[in-house]
């Protein structure tokens, strides 16, 4: 008899969308957004990118997240229940994923920590960060291997904190106060980018319609849109699935699934906005196009620009971005916990809860070490294919992103969107998502099943053509 009393419950529809926002709300939005934003023409990406998240998105988070309430098991349970053989790979391939993001999540979330400190110590006159450039900085902290593993396994000891709580007393309450303060941050810190001298450039680089680019090289955009799309909402990881689970049949997955795609997006665009302008204001277009150097050195300067300020707006927007890493962190986390929980469950044991977060937080930690120590490739680790030159072997970031970005999330969620489209019938999702809201029939029902079966698996094969030419260099 399977054991199902470990399981908790949201305590709170808000509680759900907060955690559920968290989940989405991360360095995909804060760092990855306006940067691939930055890379793809502006405006051309954020018009495909929103016709992205409701023609794809939407149907794919409204499919999670009635698969996982259900089975009300974790993602491997859920996806068996619901395809068989097929629908085990598909929950294989979702535990994957956060378990490999994870190695390099938490090692970006602990040097934010450390830039946060950095902040900190110049503002109380500890240090002298703003004698150095922001390259110098990083470049400083890449090889500080003994340093870098210290913060990430500090990040993860928070996350860990939190998740043993459980969903209501742990999860719940943490993203309740952390994503309204997340919003105030950022809010305060968009107000400084967009009066900074210059910072109107990067206001009209983001809105003014400029579709030259988008001409040039429509599958480029087309394709970083898209991964964005799929990674910043968190789907084929198992967050969606997991936190689907815990929800009471009487919840609207419909509103549910709109309500996060939205919240998540105005973030994203709020990122962009207190990101770029800052960015065009100090190096221009350059210092807007810097990639993933964006967050950690070009921001840095900006902030060291700012003079005795500077620090204030760097602990307040190094402290978001923390803030946002942790959800999504506690999110990825409890995907691997709910595995174990469940699976212990089904063999007729009552889960150690407590014991089962702190198993996982230590293997986390022991395999993200290994991508703190590497540096980012500064330090001169072994790497898998590293001789081959490709995209996917610059260092172990690279290739653990490679896996799971790449290959494994992309693949996961074609897969699923066939499997619901047109293995199983969109009829068995439509069943569980009427439960909690009579109103879906009609055109919204023909708007569904048209995207499942149709322009969610033509979206993800795209993306996962762009994913695989992006990481295996094949273009």
């Amino acid at each position: 008899m399977e054991q199902k009393h470990h399981r908790g419950e949201w305590g709170s529809n808000f509680g759900f969308l907060m955690a559920a926002v968290g989940s989405a709300v991360g360095l995909g939005n804060i760092w990855g957004f306006p940067y691939k934003m930055g890379a793809s023409g502006g405006f051309p990406f954020l018009v495909i990118y929103l016709a992205l998240a409701v023609l794809v998105g939407f149907p794919i988070m409204l499919s999670e997240l009635a698969i996982g309430r259900k089975a009300g098991r974790s993602v491997i349970i859920s996806y068996q229940q619901l395809g068989g053989k097929l629908g085990g790979f598909v929950g294989w391939l979702a535990l994957l994923s956060p378990f490999l993001i994870l190695s390099f999540y938490t090692v970006l979330g602990g040097y934010c920590v450390e830039y946060m400190v950095l902040n900190v110590k110049e503002l109380i006159g500890l240090s002298q960060a703003s004698a150095s450039s922001g390259a110098d900085t990083f470049g400083a902290m890449l090889t500080n291997q003994p340093l870098a593993v210290l913060y990430t396994v500090l990040f993860i000891a928070a996350c860990v904190l939190i998740i043993r709580g459980g969903i209501k007393d742990g999860i719940e309450k943490f993203n309740k106060v952390g994503m309204p303060a997340l919003f105030v941050m950022l809010l305060i810190v968009i107000v400084r980018s967009v009066t900074l001298p210059g910072a109107i450039e990067g206001l009209k680089f983001m809105f003014a319609p400029n579709f030259s680019l988008l001409k040039e090289d429509f599958l480029g955009v087309l394709s970083a849109a898209g991964g964005q799309m799929f990674f910043s909402l968190s789907l084929a990881m198992g967050i969606t699935v997991t936190y689907g689970s815990y929800l009471s049949k009487q919840e609207n997955l419909v509103k549910n699934s709109l309500l996060i795609i939205v919240s998540d997006t105005i973030v994203a665009i709020l990122a962009g906005v207190a990101v770029l302008p800052a960015a065009f204001a100090l190096g221009g277009a350059d210092a807007a196009l810097a990639g993933p150097k964006l967050l950690f050195i070009t921001l840095q300067d900006v902030f060291t620009a700012m003079g005795a300020a500077g620090p204030i707006f760097g602990i307040l927007f190094y402290g978001l971005v923390v803030l946002a890493a942790i959800t999504s962190t506690v999110a990825l986390v409890e995907v691997l916990v709910t595995v174990l929980a469940d699976d212990a469950a089904v063999k007729g044991r009552t889960p150690n809860r407590p014991k089962i977060v702190v198993l996982v937080g230590i293997v986390v930690a022991l395999l993200a070490s290994l991508v703190a120590v590497d540096g980012l490739g500064s330090n001169g680790l072994w790497i898998p294919f590293q001789s081959t030159g490709r995209n996917f072997s610059a260092s172990w970031l690279d290739f653990m992103d490679c896996i799971s970005e790449g290959i494994a999330m992309p693949l996961g969620a074609l897969l699923m969107s066939v499997l619901v489209g047109w293995i199983v019938g969109p009829k068995a999702v439509e069943e569980e998502v009427r439960l909690g809201d009579n109103q879906f029939v009609g055109k919204l029902r023909t708007f569904y099943a048209f995207c499942i079966c149709v322009v969610a698996p033509l979206g993800m094969a795209f993306i996962l053509y762009g994913q695989l030419v992006q990481f295996f260099s094949l273009a």
